[in-house]
Order: C-alpha cells, then sequence, then structure tokens
C-alpha cells in the first residue's frame, strides 16, 4: 500500500490528496455504474438497493474501519464517522432530491399488480425503517456506560447479520416465486465492482494518512471522523440524486437507507470488536436524532407514499442544526 501511495504522490506531488479523493469518486462512479447495469439484467430495483448498493456503497465506510485500526487512529472517530454518515443520508441526500424532483412512491400505472408492487415496495421500506430505529436505539442503549465494547460489537454485528440472513431469505423466496434469475453476465459486474473496490481501499488509505498527519486547523486528526463521513456519503449523493432525476424513488429511499445499517450497527460493531469505542459525549443525543429522522420518514413512506417538501425542507433544517449543535459540542 505504501509503495501505491508512493508512485501516486511522485506523479500528483502536492496535490497527492486532491489526487486520492479524485481515485475514491472514480472507483465509486465504476462501482455505481455496475450497480446500474444489474438492475438491467434482472436484480429489482428494491433489491438492489436493499441488499447490494448498501454494501457497496458503504464500502469506503467498511474500509475506514480497517484503516483507523491498522493506524492505531482514534477509535471514537469510527462513530463520528458512522452517525455523520446516517444523518447525512436520512436529512440530506433524501430532502434536497425531494425537494427538487419529488420523492413520489405511488404506481405509475392504476393496474393491480403495478399497485401490488408498488405496495410491497413500501412495506420493505418501512421495514428497513423500523430496523435503522430499532439498530440506534440498541447501540444508544448499549452505549450508556459510555463506550461500545468487544461482546457489544458481537451483540451488534450479529444483529446485522440475522437482519442481512432476512434479506436474503425474502430474495432468494421472491426469485423461487417469480420463477426468475438473474444474468450470467452480473459475474462482470461483480468483478469490476471488486476492482473498483480495491481502488476505494487505496484511496481512502491514504486520506487517512494524510488527515492523521495534520495536527491542527480545521482539516486534522481531531475532524477525521467528520470529514471521512462527509467524503464517505458523495458516492450515495450521486445515487440519491442520478435516481431521483430518474424517478426512481424505490432505488433513492431503499439505497440511503439501507447504507445506514453499513454504519450503525455494522461499522461500530466490527471495530469494536478488536478495540473498544469510546463514544463522544454528543453521541448518545445523536443516535436519538437519527432515530427521529427515521421516525419521520417512516411516516411519509407509510401514510404519504413520498416526502412532501415542506418535510424535505424541515429536514434540511434539522441537518444544518445538526452540525451547529455538533460543533458548538
Amino acid at each position: 500500500m505504501q509503495q501505491l501511495h508512493a508512485q501516486i504522490e511522485s506523479y500528483a506531488g502536492a496535490w497527492t490528496p486532491l489526487a486520492l479523493v479524485g481515485i475514491f469518486l472514480l472507483s465509486s462512479l465504476l462501482i455505481i455504474w455496475r450497480l446500474e447495469m444489474m438492475m438491467h439484467r434482472g436484480v429489482e430495483g428494491t433489491v438492489l438497493g436493499t441488499l447490494f448498493m448498501p454494501y457497496f456503497s458503504g464500502l469506503g465506510n467498511l474500509i475506514f474501519v480497517g484503516v483507523v485500526l491498522s493506524q492505531n487512529g482514534p477509535a471514537e472517530q469510527v462513530a463520528i464517522n458512522s452517525w455523520t454518515n446516517n444523518v447525512t443520508n436520512l436529512c440530506l441526500l433524501l430532502a434536497v432530491p425531494a425537494f427538487i424532483w419529488g420523492l413520489q412512491l405511488k404506481p405509475n400505472s392504476r393496474a393491480k399488480k403495478a399497485q401490488r408492487e408498488s405496495k410491497i415496495h413500501r412495506l420493505s421500506l418501512a421495514l428497513t425503517l423500523v430496523a435503522m430505529i430499532f439498530f440506534s436505539l440498541i447501540v444508544w442503549v448499549l452505549g450508556q456506560d459510555g463506550e461500545i465494547d468487544r461482546f457489544d460489537g458481537l451483540a451488534l454485528v450479529g444483529l446485522f447479520l440475522f437482519w442481512q440472513c432476512f434479506h436474503v431469505f425474502e430474495v432468494l423466496k421472491e426469485n423461487t416465486r417469480q420463477r426468475s434469475a438473474w444474468h450470467p453476465a452480473i459475474t462482470i459486474d461483480i468483478v469490476l465492482i471488486l476492482i473498483g473496490s480495491a481502488l476505494t481501499l487505496v484511496a481512502v488509505d491514504g486520506i487517512v494518512a494524510a488527515i492523521m498527519r495534520s495536527d491542527s486547523g480545521f482539516i486534522s486528526a481531531n475532524q477525521l471522523g467528520l470529514l471521512t463521513g462527509w467524503l464517505m456519503v458523495l458516492p450515495n449523493t450521486v445515487l440519491a440524486f442520478y435516481y431521483a432525476f430518474k424517478h426512481r424513488a424505490d432505488v433513492v429511499y431503499s439505497s440511503q437507507i439501507g447504507d445506514g445499517h453499513i454504519c450503525i450497527p455494522l461499522c461500530i460493531g466490527l471495530f469494536a470488536i478488536f478495540k473498544p469505542v469510546p463514544l463522544p459525549t454528543m453521541f448518545s443525543q445523536g443516535l436519538l436524532f437519527l432515530a427521529s429522522a427515521a421516525l419521520v420518514h417512516l411516516f411519509c413512506v407509510v401514510l404519504l407514499r413520498g416526502m412532501p417538501k415542506v418535510v424535505a425542507g424541515g429536514l434540511v433544517i434539522a441537518y444544518g442544526y445538526s452540525l451547529y449543535w455538533q460543533f458548538s459540542g
């Protein structure tokens, strides 16, 4: 890894940090491009958003966990990274596209099949939002002593794996019921996604190392979690705006909500297995803030079948308040 970073630095010089960010964005776009192809090869939108996209859009966060462990970085920044990722997904990346293009989960057709599929999608999203609320509150309960230890981490990872097993079972059941199968060329997409993942690893490792070398200023180790949290949501931003523009609200919702589970509980749980995670002072209130935001989205999905612009505007204001609250704390 160090040799790769040295080669990049020899070409980019003082622009190395920006080059690493560029590599991160290009690798993310490669992954998103192949995910889009998977949709055309028979992977249904909600399945793509809940089973595939969260892992690949949240790949940077998972790699961040490994990089902080390998570089002996500050453990509390993993919690801040996860919280920043999730609050940005819920309060900004869902709200801004809804304000511009609208996020309507109503079917375009009055046909019974379209109505039924739309209802199934909304029920799936509602269940995912309930899981997000549940996971946030579980971490809140486990963190009342001020940290997430190894046994807490094992419990969180176990809960996440059970949740994913449920999704896999639902996908297999639906494929069996419809007697459908995915196109064999999906293996090509997976290979290219793995290449993009390797580039993501190189970029994130270099970015974290560069930030940790700085001891003062805003771009420093003191803001590692916040800065990387913003960086990791850039691929999610592309996903949200692209699919909102194409009026695929089901994919927008499921990808952003599903990505949240990668951070809370998986990233925090994985890190805690190897090293206890001391929780920042604001984190306990931040988890309740996340649960409240997810509850607002649950109301929109179940009762309103979409997000009204007034709700979207309120979420953006809430996001701004959360940043003020974080910096002032």
